[in-house]
């Protein structure tokens, strides 16, 4: 389920060695990517845009503004642009597993 392998016209890999893997992802109003999944990762927007997220049943309305960076938690979804502005970002996938977490009381 690699993105750049379902939705190449939308992925394509900026960059690759063996501990990370970076992706530019562009899209225009209206279009969608197939079901896919990312390793934890970082999210850098080079644009503002609305998206739907949807995994199974589940589906999410997001809006992000240019610039914002965000930790992204492994996951699988498919994603579709419902805004009217293209969506321009880059997703630094980090290859290593993710440590032994150990419970955390309160916020992180």
């Amino acid at each position: 389920m690699d993105p750049t392998e379902v939705s190449p016209e939308l992925y394509q890999v900026a960059f690759e060695n063996e501990r990370v893997r970076v992706l530019k992802y562009r899209d225009k109003p209206g279009d969608h990517t197939r079901p896919h999944a990312h390793p934890d990762s970082v999210m850098v927007t080079l644009s503002s845009f609305r998206r739907r997220i949807s995994s199974g049943e589940r589906s999410v309305e997001v809006e992000l503004g240019e610039g914002e960076i965000r930790w992204l938690d492994a996951q699988e979804h498919a994603g579709e642009n419902i805004g009217d502005t293209e969506t321009v970002s880059v997703f630094i996938e980090l290859k290593e597993p993710a440590p032994e977490r150990t419970p955390v009381l309160g916020p992180r």
